[in-house]
């Protein structure tokens, strides 16, 4: 699974995140940290799916799995980034959002 090859496209999709972390050489260490999350949130919904699902196909839950993890993750970006008519965030912002982030580890 690529992992950080999923969360680079989802961070491309918020330029008001990707661009600061891009120019203040953030942006590596910001994708591994969600790269983990991403691969932490489908471990546990493969998990949960699974044990919902006893009978049900290995990839079917593998790929449903993802789908859950790619939208909760989806919507935890979603939430730090500003909504139209709203300022860009500033690079404390995208910054502080990305350590609060991963706090809740």
């Amino acid at each position: 699974m690529q992992y950080k090859t999923i969360v680079l496209q989802l961070l491309e999709q918020h330029p008001e995140i990707y661009d600061p972390l891009r120019r203040q050489r953030q942006l590596l260490p910001t994708m591994e940290h969600y790269a983990r999350e991403l691969r932490s949130l489908h471990l546990a919904w493969k998990e949960t799916l699974a044990q919902a699902r006893p009978g049900s196909e290995e990839s079917q839950i593998a790929s449903e799995a993802l789908e859950l993890a790619l939208k909760e993750l989806e919507d935890r970006l979603s939430n730090g980034s500003p909504r139209d008519g709203q300022e860009a965030l500033s690079l404390d912002q995208a910054m502080a959002y990305v350590r609060t982030h991963s706090l809740k580890k």
